[in-house]
């Protein structure tokens, strides 16, 4: 659903329309960075007509009811809000509700990604794991803690992983000796990180096997993935729900860790000896 099929079904049917639903559809254009995230009930408050005119005036454009158009319209603005627009428009959620309301939204982004990854893709993308001369995991911005989590574990089970996210060095730079039989991890999400996508076309210009781990398959960085794996992100103010993402991240490590029981199980007792010699964590009945 693009944000011109959504303004092609208000003006096809604008003549047809009653007063009320007219209200909304004039609301709706002018401002659906706002309305995209009001419920049915907020959104006849802001604009002055009933609840069921805004559901009515769904029907009207042919969905299955008030949530699909608002499911419309935020694909259509995913990558278009500002940040000051998402500030302004968590103004609308009721403080009193935030704590419940941002964790049904990261329950919910969870249980989309269930439905929508798939499991194929998935097994794929853990086998060029195991195949990869060199992995490099690249999150820059808002998706550089993911990059830095994934690197992380990555870390204790191959030898030749490296992390590629902002720093002293450009990216192109981190990316330099990337090439056939590599493989790297692209990670990004709304608003997507234009360096992001340029890295992601490099590496695929230089050979190396592409992975995208992005929300849907409208991201740019699908366009240069081998294979994309896609874990909901939809926000409900300024800050970007990585939820959903993390825990695919979580999925991968899992699994690829379960490939290598052995060797690993091998390492962390050799590990555990390192941490214990170095007090690296803090040991039982010590404070």
């Amino acid at each position: 659903m693009d944000k011109q099929d959504l303004i092609h079904r208000i003006e096809s049917s604008y003549k047809r329309m009653s007063k009320g639903q007219k209200l909304i559809a004039e609301y709706i254009l002018n401002n659906y960075d706002k309305a995209a995230f009001m419920t049915a009930s907020r959104l006849g408050e802001v604009v002055g007509v009933s609840e069921s005119t805004v559901v009515r005036f769904a029907n009207v454009l042919d969905y299955e009811g008030y949530p699909k158009l608002q499911k419309a319209l935020q694909e259509m603005i995913r990558n278009k809000l500002t940040t000051v627009q998402r500030i302004e428009m968590s103004s609308e959620l009721d403080q009193s509700q935030v704590l419940r309301n941002v964790l049904k939204a990261d329950m919910h982004n969870i249980r989309q990604t269930i439905e929508e990854i798939n499991n194929e893709d998935f097994n794929h993308v853990v086998n060029r794991f195991l195949q990869a001369q060199h992995i490099y995991v690249l999150g820059l911005r808002s998706a550089s803690p993911l990059a830095q989590f994934m690197g992380y574990y990555l870390n204790f089970i191959f030898s030749n992983v490296k992390i590629v996210t902002s720093g002293v060095n450009d990216i192109f730079e981190q990316l330099f000796h990337i090439g056939e039989g590599d493989l790297l991890i692209g990670i990004s999400f709304p608003r997507y990180a234009s360096r992001a996508i340029e890295a992601m076309k490099f590496s695929k210009e230089q050979g190396a096997d592409t992975v995208a781990i992005t929300d849907t398959m409208l991201s740019p960085l699908t366009a240069y993935a081998d294979y994309s794996l896609l874990a909901r992100s939809d926000m409900a103010s300024f800050v970007d729900s990585l939820v959903a993402p993390l825990s695919l991240i979580n999925a991968l490590i899992v699994a690829i860790g379960q490939t290598k029981k052995t060797q690993i199980s091998t390492d962390f007792h050799k590990l555990e000896s390192i941490w214990a010699d170095y007090q690296v964590y803090v040991e039982k009945g010590k404070s």
